[in-house]
C-alpha cells in the first residue's frame, strides 16, 4: 500500500513538474555575447513569459526600451521576459558584441537575451517551433508572445504592437492573475 501511494505521488509530482515546464522550453541556449547557458525551464519555473524575436538593426529596435520598461514594471509580479536575437529577417548585427551593445548599452536591456538563432521555418529553435504551432510564426522582427505559466500561448502580437500598447499590457496582466 505504501509503495503504491509513493508511486502515485511520484507520478503526480512528475506530472506537475512536466506541466510547469513544457518540453519545448527544456533546452539550454546561450546568452547573447556570452558563454553562459540558460535553460528556460529554470528561467521560467512556472512563471508567465513574454517572448520576443529581436534584431539589432530593425526599424522596431527602439521597442527594446519599452520591453525593458514592461519587464521592470511586471517582473516583481512574476513576468519573465526573454528576447531571441535572430537574423532570419536579415537585420541582426553579424557580430554578437555589436548586437549586445545595442541591447544592453543603447537600450539598457536587463531581461534575458539569447544568442542568435532561427525563429521561423524548419530550422527554428524549439521554442519558436512550438510558439508557431500554438499561434503563428513571426512575420518580422519584434513579434511578442504572451505565454502562461504552463507554456501555453495566450496571445500573439505582431511587430506593430508597441510594448506600451494597452492590449499587450492587458494580455500580460491576464497571465499574472
Amino acid at each position: 500500500m505504501i509503495r503504491t501511494t509513493v508511486a502515485m505521488v511520484g507520478c503526480i509530482v512528475g506530472s506537475a513538474a512536466q506541466a510547469v515546464c513544457p518540453e519545448y522550453m527544456d533546452h539550454s541556449m546561450r546568452k547573447l555575447h556570452s558563454d553562459e547557458q540558460v535553460n528556460l525551464c529554470e528561467t521560467q519555473a512556472g512563471k508567465p513569459m513574454l517572448v520576443i524575436n529581436t534584431a539589432s538593426h530593425c526599424g522596431y529596435t527602439p521597442q527594446f526600451k519599452g520591453l525593458e520598461a514592461l519587464y521592470q514594471n511586471y517582473r516583481e509580479q512574476g513576468l519573465v521576459v526573454v528576447g531571441f536575437a535572430s537574423d532570419d529577417f536579415n537585420q541582426e548585427a553579424k557580430d554578437e558584441a555589436a548586437a549586445a551593445e545595442v541591447c544592453h548599452v543603447n537600450y539598457g536591456v536587463t531581461f534575458t537575451m539569447l544568442a542568435p538563432s532561427h525563429v521561423k521555418g524548419p530550422d527554428a529553435n524549439p521554442v519558436f517551433r512550438e510558439l508557431a504551432s500554438q499561434s503563428q510564426a513571426p512575420g518580422w522582427n519584434f513579434n511578442k508572445y504572451v505565454v502562461d505559466g504552463t507554456g501555453e500561448v495566450i496571445q500573439h502580437f505582431g511587430s506593430n504592437t508597441a510594448p506600451e500598447s494597452k492590449v499587450l499590457q492587458a494580455a500580460i496582466e491576464s497571465v499574472l492573475q
